[in-house]
């Protein structure tokens, strides 16, 4: 997948989680010579189950009508640690005591932590050269 394409899709994710009110909203992006079979985590935590179930449902949603689909999901019922994989990116929605539980921030320690503010903000574009003009 291209990389703009992936960004836009993560940005997708991250703007769901915000709507649904998620806290703690980090992005990993993983080391290509981690062994990681992703480039991204989205990380972020629910208050309670209802909450948890209501960011994974938004995240589905709209990706949904971008037009991607998840690969899996697991732990949806349950609410404790929701994770929705797009095999390019993996979307992880935490209880609190859960994601302090396997804190995965800790044992990815080696991927590049970014915020969203960061991940979405727009490449800034290099200044135009002043062209100089050589006197004959």
């Amino acid at each position: 997948m291209k990389k703009n394409q992936l960004k836009t899709q993560v940005t997708v994710a991250i703007n769901a989680c915000n709507e649904k009110k998620a806290e703690e909203l980090t992005i990993l992006e993983i080391d290509k010579n981690s062994g990681a079979f992703t480039d991204y985590f989205v990380i972020c935590s629910g208050t309670n189950p209802r909450q948890i179930q209501a960011i994974s449902d938004e995240v589905e949603l709209r990706l949904k009508r971008a037009g991607v689909y998840p690969n899996s999901i697991e732990g949806h019922k349950q609410a404790e640690w929701v994770l929705i994989d797009y095999v390019d990116f993996v979307v992880h929605v935490f209880s609190e005591s859960a994601r302090k539980y396997y804190d995965l921030e800790r044992l990815w320690r080696s991927a590049k932590k970014i915020t969203p503010a960061e991940f979405t903000a727009k490449p800034r574009r290099a200044a135009p050269r002043k062209q100089v003009r050589k006197r004959a």
